[in-house]
Order: C-alpha cells, then sequence, then structure tokens
C-alpha cells in the first residue's frame, strides 16, 4: 500500500467523521429546535365576535414574532415575558382560561428554571406569575410570589398591585391599604385607581368609591380591553347599589367602543333579570355564551330558570355547569365559593354549600365575602351561633354591600 493511498485513505475517514459530526449537529440543533417550538403553547383562534378587525390580527403577528424569536435563542427571555403577557391577555378576552392561564405559568417557569443572571426577567417572570396565582385563586401563592418580586423591585407599581389583591383576597385589608397607597404614588393610572376604588368600597365609602373607579376609566384608552373592563366594573358597581338605569348605560357605552364584549352582553342580561324581562335575558346571556365560555354567564342562566320555574332548562344547564367547573378544577382554578353559591343559592343544598365554603375559609378566614358565604349558609341551616360568627367578621370593614344588609 502506497503512502499516497493511505493519506487518501485517512483524507476519506476524516471526511467521513466531519460529515458524522456535521450530521450529528445538524441532527441535535434540528432536535433542539422541535423541542423549542414544542415548549410552547399554541395561541387558540378567537371566536368571531372577538376579533375586532385588526386587534386579533396583531395579536396574530405579535404571537408569531415571538414564538420564533424564542425558537431561534432559547433564553430569549424578553420574548418569554412577552408571549407569557399575550397568554394573560388572551385569556381575559377569549375566556379560555384553563388554556392560557397555564401557558403563561409554562413561560414564566421556563425563565425561572433557567436562572437568568439579570434579575429583572426574574422579576418580570415573578410578577406574571403572581398575576396568573390570582387569577387561579391561589391567593396564598400570589402573595408569597409577589413578595419575592418585590425584594428584587420595589419600586415598579404593578407588583403592589398583586400584592394589594392577594391581601385583600386574603383579608388582610390594612395591608391592602398600605400597598395600595403606595401603588398609586409610584403610578396614579387605570390599574391603582381600580384597585383605591375596591378598597374605598370594601370601607363602606361607595360615592369614593365610584369616583376613583371613574378616574381609572378616564385613563384607560377607548375600545382597549383593560378599558372595558373597568368599565364593566363602574356598571357592576352601580348595579350593587341598585343604581340600575346608570349601570345599563355604561353596559351600552362600552358595547358601543367594543362591540361584542360578552361581559356587557352578560351584564344587560342581568338589568334584564332585575326587570323581570326574562326573554330578552335569556336572549342577551345567551348571546354571551356563544362569545365565550364562561361560567358566570351559565349560572346566570340558571338564575333566570329558576325564576321562571323552568326546571327541564334548569336541569340541562346545571350539567354543563358541573362539567365546566370540573375543567376549571383540573386546570388549577379553585372553584370553592362558585360550587358553594350553586349549592346554596341554586341548588338548596346548604350542607353541600358548606363544604366547599369550609374549604375557602380554611384558606383565607379573614376574608369579609367568605365570611358572608358561610353566614349564609348557617343561616339556612339554622346555626346562629355560627352565623352571628361570621357575620361579625363579614361587617368587620363596614361595608354597605346590599347583600350583607340583607343577611342581617
Amino acid at each position: 500500500m502506497t503512502l499516497r493511498f493511505i493519506k487518501k485513505i485517512k483524507i476519506l475517514q476524516f471526511a467521513l467523521l466531519l460529515s458524522i459530526v456535521y450530521c450529528s449537529c445538524t441532527s441535535n440543533n434540528a432536535a433542539t429546535t422541535a423541542d423549542v417550538n414544542d415548549s410552547i403553547p399554541t395561541l387558540l383562534d378567537r371566536n368571531e365576535n372577538l376579533r375586532m378587525g385588526k386587534e386579533w390580527d396583531d395579536v396574530a403577528n405579535q404571537y408569531q414574532k415571538l414564538k420564533l424569536a424564542i425558537i431561534k435563542d432559547a433564553d430569549d427571555h424578553e420574548s418569554k415575558i412577552k408571549l407569557a403577557q399575550l397568554f394573560i391577555r388572551e385569556a381575559r378576552v377569549t375566556g379560555e382560561h384553563g388554556h392560557y392561564y397555564n401557558a403563561a405559568l409554562t413561560m414564566t417557569d421556563q425563565i425561572l428554571a433557567s436562572k437568568p443572571k439579570d434579575q429583572n426577567f426574574i422579576f418580570l417572570a415573578l410578577l406574571t406569575k403572581g398575576g396568573v396565582q390570582l387569577s387561579h385563586h391561589d391567593f396564598k401563592g400570589a402573595l408569597v410570589t409577589g413578595n419575592q418580586a418585590l425584594a428584587l423591585n420595589p419600586n415598579n407599581p404593578q407588583i403592589y398591585g398583586v400584592l394589594v389583591d392577594a391581601n385583600v383576597e386574603l383579608g388582610n385589608y390594612k395591608e391592602a391599604v398600605v400597598l395600595a397607597d403606595r401603588m398609586i404614588a409610584l403610578k396614579p393610572d387605570l390599574r391603582s385607581y381600580a384597585r383605591i376604588s375596591y378598597l374605598r368600597e370594601i370601607h363602606g365609602e361607595v360615592p369614593e368609591a365610584m369616583k376613583a373607579m371613574s378616574m381609572a376609566i378616564s385613563s384607560g384608552i377607548p375600545g382597549y380591553e383593560d378599558t372595558a373592563w373597568a368599565m364593566l366594573t363602574y356598571a357592576q358597581l352601580k348595579e350593587m347599589y341598585n343604581k340600575n338605569k346608570e349601570a345599563k348605560m355604561l353596559y351600552e357605552e362600552i358595547l358601543a367602543q367594543r362591540p361584542n364584549y360578552p361581559f356587557a352582553v352578560a351584564g344587560l342580561g342581568k338589568i334584564e333579570l332585575k326587570n323581570k324581562n326574562y326573554t330578552t335575558a335569556i336572549a342577551l346571556t345567551s348571546e354571551a355564551i356563544k362569545t365565550i365560555p364562561e361560567v358566570g354567564f351559565y349560572t346566570q342562566l340558571l338564575d333566570i330558570y329558576k325564576e321562571t320555574g323552568d326546571s327541564s332548562a334548569f336541569n340541562k344547564t346545571l350539567k354543563d355547569v358541573w362539567v365546566m367547573l370540573e375543567d376549571d378544577e383540573k386546570s388549577g382554578h379553585n372553584m370553592n365559593l362558585e360550587y358553594a353559591h350553586i349549592f346554596l343559592d341554586l341548588v338548596g343544598e346548604p350542607a353541600k354549600a358548606l363544604e366547599y365554603a369550609q374549604k375557602e375559609y380554611n384558606i383565607r378566614p379573614k376574608n369579609i365575602d367568605v365570611n358572608l358565604m358561610m353566614a349564609n349558609i348557617y343561616k339556612k341551616l339554622n346555626n346562629e351561633q355560627k352565623y352571628s360568627q361570621h357575620l361579625a367578621v363579614a361587617k368587620s370593614t363596614n361595608s354597605k354591600k346590599p347583600d350583607l344588609a340583607a343577611s342581617i
């Protein structure tokens, strides 16, 4: 064998080795790209009524850009945060909470698991995760996550929003007021004014609460989802205190700015129910249901069918509600109070309602709404001692809620 031939063989062997290495690298890169692609949750198509013209096109385009950026660089934490926030907005708009809230958590948990050196990405991931925990009614978890984020950045107003909400739901009202004051001092905007409104209403300052919510709306952009949500909250506040005509006008104003907004459509349905216009109430509530699968819309239908005595429609709708509640629980959403409300006010089984309300009370025994639910259940069960005990806590903030007055 000549030296030239031996060299030729070695060159061919080296070329073959390079080929194997190249193919291996290409294969590994392809597998990595596929893995990253599989780790990115999907964007669900919107219902036609929710596309809002260019808004849906912008959302779909943004999703694709962010997805491609993450596939290109699995450590693109900024794109992951933006994608998580996009998922949260879509959850609010579409009602697909089970899919989108968990999709957002997928992105935030990826960031936290990678332990980025830039602390700001850890802060943003914790901030976003805390918001999702609130939506899942995991208020203790949100408080822990929020405090972790606060330790990283005490000057961001949004983290105070998470902490205000968590403390309110856990019944830590004094702490919530301090945090809300800090939030609005940092940034007086729609989010901070809305929280001030809620806290004022809890403490019985109803005119002041309405003024703050009006300021929240003025701080928003007409037609945007968060502005529509603030207007909806304002309308519900009006409705709670029997200003039904003003509430109706607000619902109609929302629909003028954001057509087909299902929560406003359902709000009009509730006004019609109060006015005993049952056919119109059913039509409006059913229209909202066709747009998004919101449990609250179905329970509103149950209210109507119960009042009209339509047992067949009631039972059929109730079956749908049980399935939806079960699905929500499987996706990580705490639905204890929803179960308690249905068993107490719609099905007429206070003992069963107590099972679920007690679970919630064990988690947040200082919350006035939870205690009001417990008081109402014990009233039905003719337990005067327990009724008085929980009613005293429900009244502890001097709330003027008509529901509270009706329970006395």
